[in-house]
């Protein structure tokens, strides 16, 4: 009898992914759901949290899930990670570039280690784990990249000057990196998500709620799933749900009349 696999489904414990921010939301919903599909993991994130859940993920999915604590804010952090696992002999098929930092704040008012932070964490640190680790894919012939960018590069609104910024050159390297890598064997992936469920942005539990159920969020479990599969695909850059891909152009010309009281109304929010 022939059983059908799932799409980027492996024998169990016969390859390694690599997940950055896996602690907590849309990293760990990709941890777990690479875990279901038989992948061994390492999870690097800034918050011990991890080492927890890492062996949650390892005992209901018989897989192996190791541990990395690391500041990735760095400019040297994606060099020494990707020493420390070439010395461990680690060998990854898929490397997610998940890990990242929410900012709704006016420039003017945002401190400069912010800006730093953010900067390395979302671009610097990102670009950098795709040169080392696409790189030892590319001699092997065979890998895969996923990289989180946002819809708020549609949405060059006050306050998310920085965020929207920094994530829209995550999804303009990306695309351009992807078609440097065809016919290679490696493929690069953009995923570009509106509101997401979770406590990144501050939202309390009851408006997280709210928001799945009227269709303003998404949940971080579908958010992984609809990223892996395109990353499987070897799409370059997805955005889900097609409400929100048509929306794009309202977003991108949106009126000062409308735009002036909506940074009116969210001035509360910065911080």
């Amino acid at each position: 009898m022939c059983f059908r696999r799932n799409r980027g489904e492996v024998v169990r414990g016969s390859a390694w992914a690599l997940v950055t921010g896996a602690a907590l939301g849309i990293g760990r919903q990709y941890a777990e759901q690479l875990a279901a599909l038989g992948y061994n993991l390492l999870m690097v994130d800034i918050l011990e949290a991890v080492s927890t859940e890492a062996v949650v993920i390892a005992e209901r999915h018989k897989v192996r899930c190791d541990v990395k604590v690391m500041d990735l804010a760095t400019s040297t952090a994606a060099r020494e990670l990707h020493a420390w696992t070439t010395e461990q002999g680690y060998v990854f098929d898929i490397v997610i570039n998940n890990a990242g930092n929410f900012s709704f704040c006016d420039i003017l008012n945002t401190p400069l280690e912010r800006i730093e932070r953010i900067l390395l964490l979302h671009d610097y640190t990102l670009t950098s784990m795709c040169r080392l680790y696409g790189e030892d894919m590319l001699k092997r012939g065979k890998g895969r990249l996923l990289n989180m960018s946002s819809y708020s590069i549609w949405m060059p609104f006050p306050g998310l000057a920085l965020y929207s910024a920094s994530k829209a050159y995550v999804k303009s390297f990306t695309e351009a990196f992807a078609k440097e890598l065809r016919g290679t064997g490696v493929s690069a992936t953009a995923i570009c998500p509106a509101g997401i469920a979770t406590d990144l942005y501050g939202l309390p539990k009851n408006l997280q709620k709210l928001g799945v159920k009227i269709g303003g969020l998404m949940t971080a479990k579908s958010c992984a799933r609809r990223g892996l599969k395109a990353m499987f695909k070897g799409r370059r850059v997805v955005v889900p749900d097609w409400w929100f891909r048509i929306l794009i152009p309202i977003c991108s010309f949106l009126p000062g009349f409308v735009i002036r009281p909506l940074r009116n109304f969210t001035q509360k929010w910065q911080k």
